[in-house]
């Protein structure tokens, strides 16, 4: 089977494209077929010749063509026009004698008769053969040309549509539409009045145009604004200011085209319209143009202004609610034309009025025949289906209508549309070419412009007065307006009664999809000559200017064609209107007058598709009731003819004629059908010019082409019956003014959603149906099926109407429809029969209604049937075959899907009518379907009381359980929901109990359901099973497919899911919901709680409690501020690390146990702005201060590191104030009470008995500074004149020396290091897993502290940017577990080391939180206040704590790693063998094997240098007086030069260097010392002691002081060229020198800390040695005395 494709091969060539031609109507007509060598694509006939285009871009031309100069008088079949041979052409024109045709780049070739300038070429009166003409756009620089889609021909003008989609023009008469004020115009020029708008379609009459233009919408707001005319540059919109409001008029009329006055054109215009066939009160939707229908043009409107705002309409549309007083409803409610008021000579408002009653009751109760069942505008896409859109009252109506004129193309931005920029397969002359056209649909621009819209996309229940109010704003914003709108007008204004419900689909109802779609939102331009009425503005004046045929607004026009005098359009909904000259019928109806539109008469469902018309005849080809089109005639009789045969044929013409020649006299009453057209096959498009008539037709190639035309008219005839039901049911329905009564609220709501969804599937119908037209048109291919790559638009469209309708029909909507339907049905329900194509006797309404709006869901079946018929047309291997194959089995899904949809909707209203008691309000929701209920007592309750009956139902979102007891009538008195994703249902095994039980398990609840026997258990279980998953996977409001058919498949729902749940019974979730992970009932995972009370919690859960990382918010009632919390919970409750905000400003940061401050944590305090007045840190016990703790009271200048028991200091504890106070000794209830000692700056003490803060009470000693003493009984405080009683002493009277130093010992009634910080060494060893210090097993610690790490990563992954690149380098290295067990040799204790280095890096390590805690505590106490020097030994004995503590957890981790003072073995006894010999002599510090090992080698590097700051500035306050002293020296000395302090020092004089190093001086020469030389000797050596300051640990110290020893000893060497050995009697006076030299400013301090830090395995090596030379050095400088 062959593919089926516009094929070139020979086979079938001659099956498609084949050209007909016959002239008039008569019965004995036989069509004449015209062979040509190709297939024919397009046919344009002027008077007496046409123009063909074949397949491959070839044209020919036929008839007459006296511009071809070898053309003899023999008429020639066809002649190819082989100019164009080298070019592929894609669409030609014919004018009445003259040619063009358009190339596949756009460019433009004319020939024939150019004596009007109609060929574009000047100085020519012929063009014999095709002429390339330039369209130039002179707008750009430079020019460019522009490329052409289409082009229409008059008799004296051309017309040309750009790719742009903007028309352009050349030739002689206003038909141009330019203005000009010479013709022939020879040059094209671009019609500049319609710039700006997107053209889609042009035509031409003899001297008249036509232009078919999409509505502006928002897409085209871009578009720069027209303010003046460009042709004479006067504004088009002028302003008045009148005493209350502002006039605004588009009344400017070019005076270089033809002038009309206002008045003029309007009165003229007035009777006609009397007859005008649309009613006003036909409710006309707003479109999203500014040219929106206004039944007639009364008074107000300028025949010349381009529209009467879509405003105007908008009361035209549904009025349902909250109508006026009938007084008030003449102008509003009938959707009466509103006025501009522009000026005297126009009637008043109570005459206008009086007009549009008059007219109103004219048109309702007049004819309105002409208007078929069908003929009703469809909704044009405006917004979102459901919103109603509010109509202004006549108040507001008349200031919007004239505010709307002044802003022209501005205007539109209210209207939200679709933009639809595709309109390839839908412009008759096609050019394939035009993809991006005018408008691009920008959706923020859409945004901007419309907030206020996109706000209310929802199912239009909303508040009917704040919509009314928005749609008032919305519409009064017009840019530059407000400003000079009086703000009276607009108040009184605002003061709307009526509501309209637009029935259209409002933005974003279609999605971007449907862009590809052809618009339904047109409007029909017309310009010319106008002496027959063919430009359909109800006159015969001429237009030089394209206006708007505002007749034809809404009525969606998809196609315009041109006769000599007349015109024509064909609508979506495959109408004809027509107007123009109706000399010879070619009108199709005899109506008058026929200078406005009107529908040609056809009978019932004949639906026209394509028009063509000739001089005095008109061509329609339409679906008749078989799948083959059929062609109509309608216009002139054709007699003279000139050849015999057509004086034969006239002869059998008129013996045939009967009737219609007696009636018409030589032409059509109304058109005529041909009885040939069936032998013509398919015919795709027919053609008239001059008298001729052509058609185009294909053979039905392997069904392929019947199938085409069978789909395109069965939506054809779907979209007419959709708007057929909009128009007659829908929308009277929806103006009924007892519908809100009647339905309520929530059932009004469903109404508008399915009218509104009914719209958006019509409008999509609509617009399929018109791309399926236009692919017959041109294409005929299955690439111009865009339902193939749109499908679901469809399916998703169909889907969401199909729901509303079942969200209706559960509701009981249709019953409650019923009765306020009857007010306009009566009892008659003929007209919903005849609509549902149904002869059902005594059939109920409602059920009638049902049908009704099931329709549409049948159609799906359709498509699918008509796909498949398409793809049996190609072989199975075939992309196309797979493309229909899908589409149709999509279709048919959904068609199956949709069905049970019904079914389930159907199932589900007949249970709530059975359904008893007052539950069913509560429980009846819009999309709740019922899957199965128990009421066969299938399903009992386990355990339920004897009397108590229960009744289980389960819907799609849940499962209810009813009870009751039994005896009474109404018997179920409460009912339970559970919500379905948050249900859990298992089956229990059989064997255990014997009964067929189901264990239910719900959040708050668990029960057994007993089944009555295993079919039912097993019924019961599958359908809960599937409804859970179905809720799970689509959400239960979202429009799920239907379930209860149950396939047999098992459906397990994850135990594992996402939901949202409230709790309901009491206890502390009461009424809280949450939102989150659940795992079998209880929330896991993780989730956000939330408490009505505004209480907060989000983070992690576990089996229903809180537990893992979260955070908490609570408010504070009197503090109107929120308490938060952040950090690690456990069974519902704070535990673990965390930091609590307090909303009083307090912040605690710290360890927690069952919501308790418990263990070490910090504790903030301040008020408003200050940093913190008092901060605590320290051990807590149960939400108490209790151990030890350090408080700083910075306001009072005090801190006391000492301890706690519930928030009191109590027990041994040390006071230091900011004066320099120091306390130690006993608290008790938070005062000084019991011994203890005190210390002023200047060291007076008392020691002795304190009953309050700073408080002497009793026995005691006072020593002063000096060593006086008074002891005795003491009271007071201190500081404010103590009372003594006691004896004084000055031990220096005395010999004895041991009472003269009474010397207080410090530190005995203070907290011993040990007992300081345990909560943090408990917290890590409760990280590493161990109940107490060293009580567990090791390899356990080291799996958690992969966990710990692990967890830390997975946090910070969800924000990486916490983290550095070398800290996570540094994680990824720690997640390797080192090697803990074994030997430790030197290689592993080198891993070690390192391993701690990078461990006390990262605080989410447990060490590394360890040594970041203890620095922060070590920070606290001794920095500020605590900055002390009193302190000083307690900070040192802190230090080797904290190192005894931490080596005892790293020897717990190595439990290998000899303990404090053990030797780490050799690693093999040859190595032994070789160092042992020196192993004695080397410093232990050398990193040969054998190494000590102790704490502070190991952990002081990482410890000290983060304590370093706070502990030496305690060691430089106590060795202040020392350093003071030694530093006077220094200074002294070093104002020698060296030789002379080398000799002061007493420096032997062989070590004195002769010349300096080269180093020192210029390279190569050697500098004398001299006497003056000064800073030059042992340069190096003093160098490298100045280093000792930038070391922190004291083995680094000690390493300086060696490297000092070695740079000495090498200058000493070279001095004496040989190896030399020490005396200390030689060496000290050389150091000395260079101690002095280096001028270390902290010296005592440096040599302190070294004495108290140092490693005790040291102090007797070579670095010990050294050590204490450095030290009398220091000692020795203090004593030294300058002789």
């Amino acid at each position: 089977m062959e593919t089926q494709r516009k094929s070139s091969g020979d086979e079938d060539a001659g099956e498609r494209g084949l050209l007909h031609t016959w002239r008039g109507y008569s019965c004995g007509i036989t069509p004449e077929r015209l062979l040509l060598p190709r297939p024919v694509l397009q046919v344009a006939l002027g008077v007496r010749h046409g123009v063909l285009l074949v397949e491959g871009g070839q044209v020919y031309s036929v008839g007459d063509l006296p511009w071809k100069q070898n053309q003899g008088p023999a008429l020639e079949k066809h002649t190819l026009e082989s100019v164009l041979s080298g070019q592929r052409v894609v669409a030609v024109a014919a004018g009445s004698f003259h040619s063009g045709a358009v190339t596949e780049d756009g460019g433009v070739h004319m020939w024939g008769d150019n004596t009007s300038g109609q060929c574009g070429l000047s100085g020519l009166l012929t063009v014999p053969n095709p002429t390339p003409v330039a369209l130039l756009d002179s707008d750009t620089t430079p020019p460019q040309t522009v490329p052409v889609l289409e082009l229409a021909c008059g008799e004296q003008h051309t017309l040309a549509l750009s790719a742009q989609r903007q028309v352009w023009a050349w030739g002689s008469g206003s038909q141009l539409g330019l203005s000009a004020a010479v013709f022939p115009v020879w040059k094209p020029q671009k019609v500049e009045h319609l710039a700006g708008r997107c053209v889609l379609q042009v035509a031409c009459g003899a001297s008249h145009s036509l232009a078919l233009v999409r509505c502006l919408g928002p897409q085209d707001i871009h578009r720069p604004p027209v303010d003046k005319c460009r042709q004479c540059n006067q504004l088009l919109y002028t302003m008045t200011d009148k005493e209350d409001h502002v006039i605004i008029s588009d009344g400017h009329y070019c005076p270089l085209g033809v002038e009309l006055t206002e008045n003029g054109g309007a009165l003229e215009a007035m009777a006609p319209l009397q007859e005008l066939k649309t009613s006003p009160s036909e409710p006309v939707p707003p479109s999203q143009t500014s040219t929106a229908v206004s039944p007639a043009p009364a008074e107000g409107a300028d025949p010349s202004s381009d529209t009467t705002r879509h405003q105007d309409s908008e009361t035209e549309d549904l009025t349902l609610a909250d109508r006026p007083p009938p007084d008030s409803e003449t102008s509003a409610a009938k959707g009466g034309v509103t006025l501009g008021v522009k000026g005297s000579s126009y009637p008043d408002e109570q005459a206008v009025k009086d007009y549009l009653k008059k007219l109103s009751e004219n048109t309702q109760t007049g004819q309105t025949n002409s208007l078929t069942p069908g003929g009703l505008h469809a909704m044009p896409p405006a917004g979102d289906l459901t919103s109603s859109t509010p109509a202004p009252t006549s108040t507001l109506n008349s200031l919007v209508a004239s505010c709307a004129s002044v802003v022209g193309e501005r205007v539109v931005s209210t209207y939200e549309a679709l933009s639809f920029r595709k309109m390839m397969n839908y412009l008759p002359s096609g050019a394939v070419r035009s993809g991006g056209l005018a408008g691009a649909d920008s959706k923020a621009e859409r945004v901007r412009l419309e907030d206020s819209v996109q706000a209310k996309k929802s199912s239009s229940t909303g508040d009917i007065r704040e919509e009314e109010a928005e749609g008032l704003r919305r519409r009064l914003s017009l840019p530059g307006l407000l400003s000079q709108v009086s703000p009276r007008l607009l108040r009184k204004a605002a003061r709307s009664r009526t509501r309209a419900i637009a029935l259209t689909p409002l933005g974003g109802a279609a999605p971007e999809a449907q862009d590809v779609f052809p618009t339904l939102q047109t409007e029909v331009w017309s310009w010319g000559h106008c002496q027959h009425g063919q430009l359909g503005h109800g006159d015969n004046l001429d237009r030089s200017q394209p206006l708007c045929i505002k007749s034809l607004n809404n009525k969606e026009v998809v196609r315009v064609a041109a006769g000599a005098q007349h015109s024509l359009a064909v609508t979506a909904q495959s109408q004809v209107f027509s107007w123009g000259s109706n000399s010879c019928g070619q009108l199709g109806h005899m109506e008058s007058p026929s200078t406005i539109p009107r529908l040609a008469k056809l009978s019932e469902g004949i639906r026209v598709w394509d028009v063509s018309a000739g001089e005095k005849h008109t061509l329609l080809l339409a679906d008749g009731d078989c799948i083959q089109p059929i062609i109509y005639y309608s216009g002139q009789q054709v007699r003279e003819e000139t050849e015999e045969s057509a004086v034969r044929e006239s002869g059998r013409r008129d013996e045939g004629e009967g009737e219609e020649t007696q009636a018409g006299g030589g032409f059509t009453q109304q058109p005529v059908l041909l009885p040939f057209c069936m032998n013509l096959r398919y015919v795709s498009n027919v053609f008239a010019g001059g008298q001729q008539c052509m058609a185009l037709s294909d053979r039905n190639v392997m069904g392929f082409i019947a199938s085409l035309h069978e789909l395109a008219s069965a939506e054809r005839k779907f979209y007419c019956r959709l708007c057929g039901i909009k128009t007659q049911i829908i929308r009277p329905l929806l103006e009924l003014e007892s519908l809100s009564s009647a339905l309520g609220q929530v059932v009004l709501g469903l109404l508008l959603t399915l009218t509104g969804r009914f719209s958006r599937l019509c409008l999509l119908t609509g617009r399929h149906a018109a791309s399926l037209t236009a692919n017959l048109r041109r294409g005929r291919d299955v690439d111009g099926l865009l339902v193939l790559d749109n499908t679901s638009v469809f399916l998703d469209s169909y889907h969401e109407y199909c729901v509303a309708v079942g969200n209706f029909l559960v509701m009981g909507g249709f019953q409650t429809l019923t009765k306020p339907s009857l007010d306009f049905f009566g009892k008659n329900v003929e007209l919903l029969q005849r609509l549902l194509e149904s002869s059902q006797e005594n059939a109920d309404a409602a059920d009638l209604l049902v049908a009704l709006f099931y329709i549409p869901t049948r159609h799906l079946h359709e498509y699918g049937r008509l796909l498949l018929k398409l793809a049996t047309c190609f072989e199975v291997s075939s992309q196309d075959y797979q493309r229909l194959q899908d589409s149709c089995s999509k279709f048919e899904y959904l068609s199956l899907q949709l069905k049970r949809l019904r079914k389930d909707a159907e199932y589900t209203f007949h249970f709530w009518k059975s359904f008893p008691g007052k539950m069913t309000d509560s429980l009846r929701k819009p999309h709740r379907r019922l899957i199965c209920e128990s009421s066969n007592k299938a399903l009992t309750l386990q355990n339920a009381g004897r009397f108590s009956v229960n009744w289980f139902i389960l819907f799609n979102d849940a499962l209810v359980h009813a009870q009751g007891v039994a005896p009474y009538k109404n018997f179920f008195s409460t009912h339970h929901v559970f919500p379905l994703a948050t249900l859990w249902v298992e089956p229990i095994p059989e064997e255990n109990t014997g009964q067929f039980g189901l264990r239910v398990i719900t959040p708050e609840e668990t029960f057994t359901l007993l089944a009555s026997c295993p079919m039912e258990k097993a019924k019961w279980h599958r359908s809960i099973n599937q409804a859970v998953d179905q809720a799970l996977s689509g959400g239960v409001g979202q429009e799920t497919a239907s379930i209860s058919s149950g396939s047999g498949q098992k459906l397990e729902p994850p135990i594992s899911r996402t939901a949202s749940y409230t709790f309901y019974k009491d206890g502390r979730l009461k009424e809280a919901t949450y939102d989150g992970r659940w795992l079998a009932g209880k929330p896991n995972g993780r989730g956000v709680l939330k408490w009505p009370d505004g209480r907060l919690y989000t983070g992690m859960f576990k089996n229903g409690l809180e537990d893992g990382f979260g955070e908490f918010i609570a408010p504070n009632k009197t503090l109107s501020k929120n308490d938060h919390y952040q950090g690690h919970w456990k069974d519902g409750k704070m535990h673990g690390l965390g930091t609590y905000r307090y909303a009083s400003g307090e912040v605690y940061d710290g360890s927690f146990q069952d919501s308790m401050r418990h263990g070490h944590g910090v504790l903030r305090s301040g008020k408003l702005n200050t940093s913190s007045p008092s901060v605590f840190i320290g051990q807590w016990l149960q939400d108490k201060k209790t151990g030890y703790g350090v408080f700083d009271d910075i306001t009072k200048g005090e801190k006391y590191m000492g301890m706690w028991q519930e928030h009191l200091r109590q027990g041994t504890g040390v006071v230091v104030t900011q004066f320099g106070l120091y306390y130690e000794g006993a608290f008790r209830d938070n005062k000084m009470m019991g011994t203890g000692i005190l210390l002023s700056e200047d060291d007076t003490t008392y020691e002795g008995e304190f009953s309050d803060d700073w408080t002497l009470s009793g026995k005691g000693v006072l020593t002063m500074a000096n060593g006086d003493y008074l002891e005795g009984s003491f009271s007071g405080e201190w500081g404010s004149g103590l009372k003594v009683a006691g004896s004084y002493f000055k031990p220096h009277l005395f010999e004895t020396d041991k009472d003269k130093t009474r010397v207080v010992k410090l530190g005995r009634l203070c907290v011993s290091a040990d007992n300081k910080w345990q909560a943090v060494f408990e917290e890590c060893w409760n990280q590493l897993g161990c109940e107490a210090p060293g009580r567990g097993e090791s390899w356990k610690a080291w799996e958690n502290i992969a966990v710990a790490l692990t967890a830390s990563r997975r946090h910070i992954h969800d924000s990486p940017e916490a983290l550095s690149r070398s800290h996570s380098r540094i994680l990824e290295s720690l997640e390797v577990i080192p090697q803990h067990d074994g030997p430790i040799t030197m290689d592993r204790y080198h891993t070690i080391h390192l391993y701690l280095i990078k461990a006390c890096d990262t605080a989410l390590h447990p060490l590394g939180r360890l040594v970041e805690t203890l620095v922060a505590v070590y920070r606290m106490t001794y920095v500020g206040v605590g900055a002390n020097r009193r302190l000083l030994p307690q900070a040192v004995k802190e230090i080797k704590s904290y190192l005894s503590r931490i080596f005892q957890i790293v020897r717990f981790l190595f439990p290998d790693l000899p303990e404090e003072g053990g030797l780490i073995p050799e690693p093999s006894a040859i190595l032994q063998e070789k160092k042992e010999p020196g192993s004695a002599d080397t410093p232990l510090q050398s990193p040969k094997p054998g190494r000590v090992v102790s704490s502070s080698a190991l952990l002081l590097p990482v410890l000290l240098p983060r304590l370093y700051p706070p502990l030496f500035t305690l060691y430089a306050l106590d060795k202040e007086r020392e350093d003071d002293v030694y530093w006077e020296c220094v200074l002294r000395l070093n104002k020698q030069p060296d030789l002379a302090l080398l000799a002061f020092l007493g420096v032997q004089q062989k070590f004195w260097p002769v010349s300096l190093p080269v180093s020192v001086v210029a390279l190569g020469e050697k500098q004398q010392v001299i006497s003056s030389t000064k800073d030059a000797c042992f340069a190096s050596a003093v160098e490298t002691l100045q280093q000792i300051s930038t070391t922190f640990t004291p083995s680094d110290k000690l390493q300086v002081i060696q490297l000092t020893f070695e740079e000495i000893t090498q200058e000493v060497q070279v001095l004496l060229k040989q190896d030399f050995l020490w005396s200390m009697d030689e060496l000290f006076p050389v150091f000395l020198y260079v101690v002095l030299r280096a001028r270390i400013r902290n010296l005592g301090s440096e040599v302190s800390l070294i004495e108290d830090l140092m490693d005790p395995c040291v102090q007797h090596g070579e670095h010990g040695i050294m050590f204490t030379t450095l030290k009398a050095c220091y000692y020795q400088i203090q004593h030294e005395k300058i002789t």
